[in-house]
């Protein structure tokens, strides 16, 4: 085995042997913000107006209307939080079979904050704005952005986000919005034949706001490619700390430059957008002189994995 590749693989050894509390622990403060941030949204600007949000969220909203509508539930306590943590139940032990156990483990959490939020937030009797597609809007705004954020924290709010992401993780070819707006044609539709076509319609409006705020939101299904330019004579150590402890791998090709004539170092990686932090700061610390370039949105066939926790 060669020097670089038994140097990278005891360095992710000691990667993967770090504490879950240790790494994930930053992480928390941003779910915490996007339970609350999605609980806002939904039960001041969207709830009021009777309307329903997208997924596993929307299908409890309509669980607990028609339970009220027969009689059987009251109304005095909310029980869409309930109804929501509920049905999340069996995606989650479908995530446990193809997702890491951090991801599943902060998935859970996360599902816990946001029945909490949407729980303990009030919902008003009467919309809070006075017009109803600029309470669709900023509830669109606000669920996307409070989503995305619980994304982007390696996390997921459950529901068909978390599917979506399973799929990205399975199949790669995917974006957790889209998937979510194709997920929500069955809800709407079950809702223009309970309801009105109004309520269909607002709804499937608030949903995509919603997912195009989501996806704004969420890096993690965004790929990148990393152009290094190092003029280091040794790389070995450059090399081993990206490969060690980012789990990437980096294509090496000799160069030079034109005007100068000095030998150069080029690396090629492919990385998920909310990696390029730790990226950028590995590469500044072994040569803080290095030229980078980040070419977003590329499109990647062929062996490549999806990290999204």
């Amino acid at each position: 085995m060669s020097s670089v590749k038994q140097e990278v693989r005891e360095l992710e050894k000691r990667t993967s042997e770090q504490s879950f509390w240790q790494e994930e622990k930053g992480k928390i403060p941003l779910m915490i913000l996007g339970a609350a941030i999605y609980s806002i949204g939904v039960n001041l600007f969207l709830r009021p107006l009777h309307l329903y949000s997208g997924g596993f969220m929307g299908f409890a909203q309509l669980i607990t209307t028609l339970l009220r509508n027969v009689g059987i539930y009251s109304g005095k306590t909310d029980l869409a939080g309930i109804f929501y943590y509920l049905m999340n139940i069996p995606s989650l032990i479908f995530a446990f079979t193809i997702m890491r156990r951090r991801f599943v483990a902060k998935t859970i959490l996360s599902i816990s904050l946001f029945t909490l939020g949407l729980t303990l937030v009030p919902i008003p009797a009467v919309p809070i704005l006075e017009e109803k597609i600029a309470n669709c809007l900023v509830a669109g705004i606000l669920s996307g952005t409070g989503v995305g954020l619980t994304l982007r924290a390696g996390s997921s709010d459950g529901g068909m986000d978390l599917i979506g992401m399973v799929m990205i993780q399975a199949r790669g070819h995917y974006s957790v919005g889209k998937f979510n707006i194709a997920a929500n044609v069955i809800l709407y539709g079950i809702c223009l034949f309970v309801f009105d076509v109004p309520t269909a319609i607002y709804s499937l409006i608030n949903s995509v706001i919603s997912s195009t705020a989501c996806d704004r939101v969420h890096t993690q299904n965004i790929n990148v490619q990393v152009d290094i330019i190092t003029k280091l004579e040794d790389t070995h150590a450059l090399e081993v700390a990206i490969m060690g402890s980012m789990g990437r791998g980096l294509t090496r090709m000799t160069a030079s430059g034109s005007y100068t004539d000095e030998n150069e170092t080029l690396f090629i990686t492919v990385i998920s957008k909310y990696e390029i932090p730790k990226l950028l700061a590995i590469v500044k610390e072994h040569d803080p002189s290095a030229f980078i370039i980040l070419n977003e949105r590329i499109r990647v066939e062929g062996h490549f994995l999806k990290k999204l926790a």
